[in-house]
């Protein structure tokens, strides 16, 4: 399943500050709520779920994780870490793999921004969908039948 939210205007940050440019693209997509002027950026960068996708998968693209390794890279439980693992899975920015058994998880492609190609992809595929359902209502309207 791919889940996503789009906003028309995302939050666009004029800055050198990396924590910043990816706490607004994370609140933009609808990984973390919404952020409001008054958001302390320290706290949300100390926060797992960031931490999660800016030291892991961001400074670390192609290295794969293990979830043991998560949990303890990031001092949280095994419910917390993949609750957060499946928001990037349903974005279809993480790529999962399994060695033995057990799963490992690294950004799509070992890149960012080869995984927002991902992104984009399943994007485009979602409007062409409710584009074809418009156009065939629109079809149904017209020609006067109702069901």
């Amino acid at each position: 399943m791919f889940k996503m939210s789009v906003v028309s205007v995302p939050t666009r940050v004029i800055s050198d500050d990396l924590d910043r440019n990816i706490a607004y693209f994370l609140s933009d997509i609808g990984y973390i709520p919404r952020l409001r002027p008054d958001t302390d950026f320290q706290t949300i960068s100390r926060a797992a779920y960031f931490r999660l996708f800016k030291d892991c998968f961001v400074l670390n693209p192609s290295r794969h994780w293990g979830g043991e390794e998560l949990m303890s890279y990031l001092n949280v439980s095994r419910t917390t870490l993949y609750r957060h693992l499946n928001k990037l899975k349903a974005l279809d920015i993480l790529e999962e793999t399994q060695e033995g058994k057990s799963k490992k998880y690294r950004l799509r492609s070992g890149d960012l921004v080869r995984a927002w190609n991902w992104v984009e992809v399943n994007l485009r595929m979602a409007i062409e969908n409710y584009r074809r359902t418009v156009e065939r209502i629109s079809e149904i309207a017209l020609s006067g039948k109702s069901g």
